[in-house]
């Protein structure tokens, strides 16, 4: 696999970004009777009340429960319908503007449970070198970068460094964006308040960085200094 840990490191100018996994399960089965407005509003954002009202049919039928495969399942398939639309032309640069984009948005509007799922349904596309993981990457930093309340930075950070305390090997697409995340000044990682809330959650930060980053990689960023982005 590509060595991810290089200052000079670019996803974008990897020739396996191009490159689709093989997708053998029913993506659409789980979405039942949200596909065929899915579609509409992908295709023409029509209808136009298809994003206000998304939530409520992303619960279980009756319940108060989120129907977490229908979750997992919407976000596959936005993104591989995003990733059409795009063809991996300067992801990162043109995913704001896009309906996809305006749906996985909308995810961050639930509950801490509801919100928790989604961006578990994200990271889980954060695998090996492929054009879902450079999607999924870039929709998680453009999440934390757009999300105006810092429980919802909190929280993506959560989700990507529950998956990176475990034991190594870690996913290859996870490391990625969470070294973009802290070493890349447009997000100001070390700057929010959850990084620094206590010294034993400080020194878990520092720890996994430090396995991500090399030394004088990590006291730049950590220090305030500045680094390129990707």
């Amino acid at each position: 696999l590509p060595d991810p840990f290089p200052s000079n490191f670019k996803i974008d100018l990897l020739p396996e970004i191009s490159q689709s996994p093989v997708v053998l399960s029913n993506v659409a089965g789980p979405l039942g009777s949200i596909r065929s407005d899915l579609d509409s509003y992908l295709k023409g954002r029509q209808p136009s009340e298809f994003v206000s009202g998304l939530l409520p049919r992303l619960y279980k039928d009756g319940t108060n429960d989120v129907d977490a495969p229908r979750i997992s399942s919407l976000v596959l398939y936005v993104g591989i319908q995003g990733l059409a639309r795009l063809q991996n032309s300067q992801i990162a640069h043109t995913l704001a503007h896009t309906p996809e984009m305006e749906v996985l948005q909308k995810l961050m509007d639930f509950d801490d449970r509801g919100r928790y799922i989604s961006l578990n349904a994200i990271a889980n596309q954060l695998r090996y070198p492929s054009s879902h993981t450079h999607y999924f990457s870039c929709v998680m930093l453009f999440l934390f970068d757009e999300a105006k309340d810092d429980a919802i930075k909190e929280q993506i950070t959560r989700v990507l460094l529950e998956r990176l305390i475990v034991h190594r090997p870690h996913p290859w697409g996870l490391l990625i964006t969470f070294i973009e995340l802290i070493k890349n000044q447009k997000y100001q990682f070390w700057s929010h308040p959850f990084t620094r809330c206590a010294t034993e959650i400080e020194k878990v930060f520092e720890s996994v960085a430090r396995s991500c980053m090399t030394p004088a990689s990590l006291r730049a960023v950590t220090s305030g200094g500045s680094d390129d982005p990707q």
